[in-house]
This record gives structure tokens, sequence and C-alpha cells, in this order.
């Protein structure tokens, strides 16, 4: 096992000649570092607080309007202290006016709908004036008080547009009988909760967030491993190392600095077109949390600070601690700690090997053991470990990478190791897992409450950035740099899990593992062509991408079905997503019309098709999507004990294709011209109808597009290796319509 360290402030013996003190200097020495640390780290917190609640101020501005104040008016000696509060009270005015009119500014859209390429000059005005009052140097949390609150769309809109949106799915008796349940929400019961809504839209940050954390992630009883987890993968064609203890190392340390950026506030808010500022309130959980169980809903548990991780290697459980000498470790220290875990022989305890399958299963079962077993004694101290740890680390001893031999086979298993492992060697609750495999390729698992795909998907940008270029290995694979002589080894956590508790572990593995048994996972590489194609077709390549979604779709079943595309609402403060119902009926009108051999037909629908599903998303980014008022409403229904016929229906409706785009947010960390192999494949999800298809995609460089689609093996309907054969020939049926409009003209 690794060395088991105890650091020992002081000893003393009670002797006939006295007692004898013996102070160990370097127990002490830690101590001090430690609080050192710890006391630089709350001061940090204090300054970006101040910094933060003054923006666009800071104090350099406040002393230019206190001293220009002052010398305006000759103050003199007896009255300074009035000219300093008069001074600071003008100060703090001229920040609300400056927050006020920001926020003002933000509430203004029109920007998004100018054609690409292009923009006005009420557009560009609009962008100085966003700049003059954003104030200099933001940090991650500057704008959160300048951000616009997400408004509530009218019944009406909501209600028009719900219609539109089913119309190409539904028979005209099934949709004449719909017409009528929502004309009479929209006069009767529609206005009362809508009145509720925007009484909690004036008092909230934001009028859906709470109620979308409570009751679609944390108040579900079912298991969060493939139903709500989600995973992000490893560079596709590049592998550093194959040295395991030397990848871990490098990636624990570059996710670490993050860390530091964050808690120093130092990671740069997300802009789009670098001066459109996005709530950055989902970052605040990323690190230190977890979900903890509860019988009838979990909570999410944050903790400030912490200076360990917890490590499971072979059935194992282990202390890491991060900090040494008061410093954070360096990569190869990182990797002498992970050396010793993968070289430690000790058998699991009882109970111990499967122990995290209790995260994989039912909630509920999980929430009662937990109280039963893990409330005191060392199964709290261990539970407290992995719980409050920074984030979770599986070193796997299995393989997994793409082959190029073996491409669909490799790719389809590491996707299901990243998605579910063994059902037993993740720590599912945990904000994200650090999954790193013994021939040194890695992936993340995340858990989805706390936050989206966007905000891991930023952390996971920087680590891979940082690990083979900035960070770098020796000749031989390791990481660079020498092991540190005298650095005290993990620490082995210790359980005492009893026999009932044990049949409660088999009980939620086995709900697990035919849960993950039944993932059919498919991912793909889409080399014909990519988004530069796709751009000279001047078409937006995310509606290129929908509608050929929706044309695979129809040659796989048959028929159309309710899609449901992620948006962000992050222009909003504490904004999250919100659905694009992809299949319209200008898009279901083109799929229909493709084997014609009308090319201008297919073209003028198909343009018609991109440009709706422009609007679409338009409207969701902006606060005018349909699907989180639908749900909000439903909501306040259910506490005024009112039953809406009309919204039972709507939220019972499945999504049969459930689709997301990942995003590459920081181009900038890579050369995707010279370099286009070194970014993500991007992540993906599992199905969210026993009967539907989950599909990621990532748009890597100009011409490389990543599909991960998943469905259920015992559908009949489903095959995901089908619908992906069904996805490529859609893209390039699409794109030869364009090819064959230039050979016409």
């Amino acid at each position: 096992m690794a060395e088991a360290h105890q650091a020992v402030a002081f000893q003393f013996t009670v002797s006939p000649d006295g007692i004898d003190l013996q102070l160990c200097h370097e127990a002490l020495r830690q101590i001090y570092l430690s609080g050192l640390h710890s006391w630089k780290k709350r001061f940090i917190r204090f300054k970006n607080g101040v910094m933060t609640g003054v923006y666009p101020g800071s104090p350099g501005g406040f002393m230019v309007v206190v001293v220009s104040y002052m010398s305006y008016n000759q103050y003199r000696r007896q009255r300074i202290v009035g000219g300093v509060l008069v001074g600071t009270g003008l100060w703090v005015t001229i920040i609300m006016i400056m927050r006020n009119v920001l926020k003002s500014l933000l509430s203004w859209h029109g920007w998004m709908h100018a054609r690409h390429g292009s923009v006005s000059w009420s557009t560009r005005l609009w962008l100085i004036l966003v700049k003059v009052f954003s104030g200099r140097k933001p940090m991650l949390y500057s704008f959160q008080n300048s951000l616009p609150r997400l408004p509530v769309p009218t019944i009406k809109d909501t209600c028009r547009r719900y219609l539109e949106s089913v119309r190409p799915l539904m028979e005209d008796e099934r949709y004449e009988r719909m017409e009528g349940l929502t004309k009479d929400f929209e006069k009767n019961l529609g206005p009362r909760l809508q009145w509720y809504l925007k009484l909690k839209s004036w008092w909230a940050s934001n009028y859906v967030s709470d109620w979308w954390e409570e009751y679609i992630y944390l108040r579900g009883r079912g298991p969060i491993m493939v139903n709500s987890n989600y995973y992000a993968m490893d560079f596709l064609y590049v592998f550093p190392t194959s040295i395991q203890a030397a990848r871990a190392g490098n990636a624990i340390h570059a996710i670490m600095l993050y860390r530091r950026k964050l808690d120093r506030a130092q990671v740069q808010p997300l802009m789009l077109l670098h001066t459109i500022p996005m709530c950055s309130a989902q970052y605040e959980c990323m690190f230190n949390s977890s979900r903890v169980p509860g019988v009838e809903t979990d909570v999410l548990q944050h903790v400030n600070d912490s200076k360990h991780i917890a490590v499971y290697h072979k059935g194992r459980f282990f202390k890491v601690w991060m900090f040494y000498d008061g410093r954070l470790l360096l990569p190869r220290e990182i990797e002498q700690q992970m050396e010793r875990i993968l070289a430690d022989s000790s058998e699991p305890l009882p109970g111990e090997e499967k122990l995290a399958a209790l995260t994989a299963g039912d909630r509920t079962p999980w929430a009662k053991a937990r109280e039963t077993y893990f409330g005191r004694g060392k199964n709290k101290n261990s539970l407290d470990a992995i719980e409050k740890a920074a984030f979770f680390v599986t070193l796997d001893d299995t393989e997994q990478r793409f082959e190029e031999d073996n491409p669909v086979k490799s790719l389809d298993s590491y996707a299901k190791s990243l998605l579910h492992g063994k059902c037993y060697d993740r720590w599912f609750d945990k904000s994200f897992n650090l999954i790193v495999f013994k021939n040194g390729t890695m992936g993340l698992n995340a858990e989805h409450s706390w936050a989206d795909a966007p905000i891991i998907g930023h952390l996971w940008e920087h680590v891979l950035s940082m690990d083979p270029l900035k960070l770098g290995y020796t000749e031989e694979g390791h990481c660079c740099g020498e092991p540190h002589p005298n650095l005290p080894g993990p620490q082995r956590l210790s359980w005492d899990v009893p026999a009932e508790c044990q049949e409660v572990i088999q009980s939620s593995l086995t709900v697990a593992r035919n849960l993950a048994d039944d993932v059919d996972s498919h991912i793909f590489p889409f080399i014909d062509f990519g988004k530069g194609l796709i751009k000279k077709c001047r078409t937006s390549p995310d509606a290129f991408i929908q509608i050929a979604l929706q044309l695979a779709h129809y040659r796989d079943k048959k028929k159309f079905c309710l899609t449901y595309e992620a948006s962000m609402t992050r222009l909003f403060r504490e904004g999250r997503t919100e659905t694009v119902r992809s299949c319209t009926l200008e898009t279901c009108a083109f799929v229909r019309i493709m084997r014609c051999n009308s090319l201008t037909t297919c073209l003028s629908l198909l343009k018609l098709a991109a440009e709706k599903h422009q609007n679409m998303y338009r409207l969701a980014m902006t606060g005018e999507g349909i699907d989180r008022h639908l749900f909000c409403l439903y909501v306040v229904s259910k506490y005024l004990g009112e039953d809406s016929p009309f919204l039972k229906e709507v939220l019972s409706d499945p999504w049969r294709l459930s689709t997301s785009q990942t995003p590459l947010q920081q181009v900038e960390l890579f050369d995707l011209v010279r370099h286009p192999e070194y970014v993500s494949s991007g992540g993906g999800f599992g199905p969210v109808a026993d009967d539907g298809y989950g599909v990621s995609y990532i748009i890597v460089g100009e011409n490389l597009i990543n599909f991960h689609i998943s469905s259920k093996h015992s559908s009949p309907e489903t095959d995901s290796h089908r619908f992906g054969a069904n996805i490529r020939q859609a893209m390039l049926d699409i794109l030869d319509l364009f090819q064959l409009e230039k050979k016409t003209k």
C-alpha cells in the first residue's frame, strides 16, 4: 500500500524529571503554510467580491471622482469627511447609472437578426455603446448585476408557437382537439397562471432556473447515470503518452490551475462578438461539489475550498492532497502519487469495490442507505472525503482509444465506458469525474444538475490545450520535472460496509447494469466536409445539420417526431437552456419533397427551412422560446392545485429526437488550421426516450464534424448505427443540392 503519513505537531512524555515536550518543526511548518494559503484565498475572494460588487467602477475611479469633486468645490481640511462622503455617493450613482444603461442595452437583441457577414450602422453604434458602458478588464462575475432578467413571453405568443410546432406531427382530428384545448387555456386558466409567473419574474433573478434545477434534475428518482450525466472525449487522433499516471498528472494539474483561475475570477467571461457578456453563474459549483441524495429530492452540496481529490482504482478509494509546502503539486509530483496508487496491491474491503454503484442506481435506495450506513464513524469520514473533494478521478483498468483499423467498435466502446463504465467505478454524484484509462486516453463524466455542457466544455478545452503543448512530456512519456523526495503518500479510505448495505449496493448495480447494457452508442467522425464548405453554401452550419437530422430521421423511421435542440439563455442572468423545436412545417415540407426531381423547388424549400430554424434559435436565445414558459406555467398550476388538460398533454409528449451541439468556445487556444486534431472530439449523452435517439455533434475546424448517437437496444424502432448511416447520407444529399445549383448556374 502507498505509504501512510501522519503529521504530528508535538509529542510529550511525562518522566520523573518533568514533562519532555518535543515539537515537530516540519509539521508546524506545514500547518503554517496551510493557514497562509487559506488566508490568501480568503483575501483574494474578498478583493474579487469588492471588485465585482462595484463593477464597472473601480477603486481608481473612486479616487478620481472623490479627488475631482473635492478639488472642484475647494474643500478645506475640516470638511474632508463630508467631501469624501459626497464623492462616494456620486461615484456609486455613476456606477448604478452605468449598470442600468448597460442592462437596457443588453436587453436589445436586434443584432441577432443581421445577415451573416453584414453589420448595420445601428448595430455598430449599439456595440460601441455596450463597450463604453462595459468598463475595462472585467472579471468572470463582473457582468452579473448588469445582465437583464429573462422575460416572460405572453400566453398568446406561446400558445401560437406551440400549435405551429406540433402541426406537422398531428393528424387533423388530433390537431383540432389540441387547438381547442389551447384556446380554452389561453382564455381561462392561462392568464391566472401567467400573473403568478410575472410576479416571480419581478422578484427572482430568473423565473425558470431554480424550478428547472429542482424539478427536472434534483427531484428525479431514477438513475442519473445515462439518464442525466453526460461525457466528454479526449483527442481523437492524438495520443500524448501511453503512461496512465503521467496523463493523469498533467490533466489533474491543468484542472487545478483552472480552479485557481476560477477562484481568483481570472477566467474571462464568455463574450459573444467579443462584446456581449454571457452569464457566468453556472461556474460556481464546478469544483468541491456533489449531488447528495434525498428520499424525495436531492440537494447540491458545495464547499468553498477543498485541498484534495478522491481517486478510485481497482475497487479502492484514496484521498490525495493537492498541496504541499504551501503550493500546488507539480505534474510530476501528481504522477508520483498516481504511481503509488497503481502500485498498491492491497485488496478492497468488503463492500468497497462496488460501493459507487449506489450513485448509479435509483436515488431513493441510495438516500436511505446513506442515512442508515454512512452517517457516522469511518464511513462518514470516507464519504465526506469523496463528496468534499475538488473532483473525482478514476484510474480505469481498461484500455480505450480510437483505432484506425477498427474505428466503429473502438469509438463505441470508448463512449460507453465514459458514459457508464462498469457502473461502479465512477462516482456519478460528483460534479465531474476525470477518467484516465490504462493506455493514457482520458475523458470526463459530468453530473448535469449544477450546470450545462458548455461550462464543463470550457474547462475541458483548457485542459486539452495545456496537456501536450504547454505542460508536455519527456521522451519516455513521463511528466516534466522530478519526483518529490519527501512527499507524503495518498491516504487509503476505510469503510465498514455491513451485509445489509452490500445487498442495497448489489440491487443498485443490477438496476444500473440493465440500464447500461441497453445503451446503443455509435460515434462517427464525418470527414466528407465541414463548416467551411457549408458556409460557402451561405447556410448556417447548425441549420444545415439539424435539417439533415430531420431528413435522416424520416428515412430511418418513415415519420417525423417532436425534436429537442438545446439552446442557451445565458444572455440573461442565471440563464440555462431553452428548447428549439427543430421539426418545423418548413423542414417537413423540404424532407417530403427531397425525392422530387425539381432542383429549384428543393432548394427554395431548404432555404426556407434553414431560415426558419435560425429564427427559432434566435427566439430561444432571446427568451421567446415556449418550452420553459410552459414548464413554469405547469409548476404554478400544481402549486395552485389546478388541473390543466392542455399543460398535461403538452408536457407528456416525448422527445424522440434529442439533439445538442457541443460548441468550441475558446478557439484561440487551438491552431485548428495547422493542427485540427488538437481539439476534443466532443461528447454525448444517453437517449431521452425509450424509442428515440440522442444526438450530439461538434464542429471541429473547417473540415470535420463528430457525431455521437445513442439509443436503446430494447427498442425495435431504433438502431444507432443505422441512424448514423442515414445522417451521413442526408448530409451528402443536402450538399449535392447546392453543388447542383452551382453547376446549373
